[in-house]
């Protein structure tokens, strides 16, 4: 849906280009019934999201063989 994209696209431009995050990205989450609140919930996991795996990558931190069994 449109509102699923106008999630995904805040979360892909706070994770890649976060310096170009401007007044109208927030209209437009606005326009799709987002509050600030939820602006800063995306915000917030997509950031966190994209440290936790660049620290991953940066140490070659890899899942142990258990991680494989658990069925997902």
């Amino acid at each position: 849906t449109d509102r699923q994209k106008a999630i995904l696209d805040f979360a892909v431009k706070v994770s890649t280009e976060a310096f170009k995050v401007g007044e109208s990205d927030f209209e437009t989450l606005k326009a799709h019934g987002f509050t600030e609140e939820d602006a800063w919930d995306i915000a917030a996991i997509s950031a966190f999201f994209s440290l936790s795996n660049r620290l991953a990558n940066v140490t070659n931190m890899r899942p142990n063989a258990e991680f494989y069994t658990l069925g997902r």
